[in-house]
């Protein structure tokens, strides 16, 4: 019997290892979340502008100046959502015996408090080109209210 069970235990541990490599795969390859310290790690001056889209993804807005310099701006915004809940509930059924007392009777009581805050945060990253389209210069702005 615990053979059995051994032998249940590696097919399932073999079984669930060989998905999670694929799944390492697609998490390595999948763009990481938008944040200020994504920015800092990956950006660099020099970099080319196929090198930016590959590590932030493409940005909001793209303008060009007179020169044909391109800046390119990443505008994120984020709600987060913290809710409670707490509550006291009471029921109760009961049904009468004998002849003198027919039909359910029925007892509830509630008492709920209910707490909600919301926030905002904003990210927003402008990256400015050189001429041949290397970062030239960028910087930021990180909020939160």
């Amino acid at each position: 019997m615990l053979r059995c069970v051994g032998i249940a235990v590696v097919v399932l541990a073999a079984g669930a290892l060989a998905p999670a490599g694929d799944q390492a795969k697609e998490k390595a390859a999948a763009p990481a979340t938008f944040s200020l310290g994504l920015v800092q790690k990956h950006l660099r001056l020099g970099q080319s502008q196929a090198d930016v889209v590959e590590r932030l993804g493409s940005p909001n807005i793209l303008t060009r100046d007179a020169e044909g310099r391109e800046a390119w701006v990443y505008d994120r915004v984020a709600t987060e959502v913290e809710s409670s809940r707490e509550g006291i509930s009471v029921g109760g059924v009961g049904s009468g015996v004998g002849g003198t007392f027919a039909g359910l009777v029925g007892l509830g009581g509630e008492k709920r408090k209910e707490k909600a805050r919301s926030s905002q945060r904003t990210l927003t990253v402008v990256i400015r080109f050189s001429a041949s389209g290397a970062v030239e210069s960028f910087s930021w702005h990180d909020s939160r209210f």
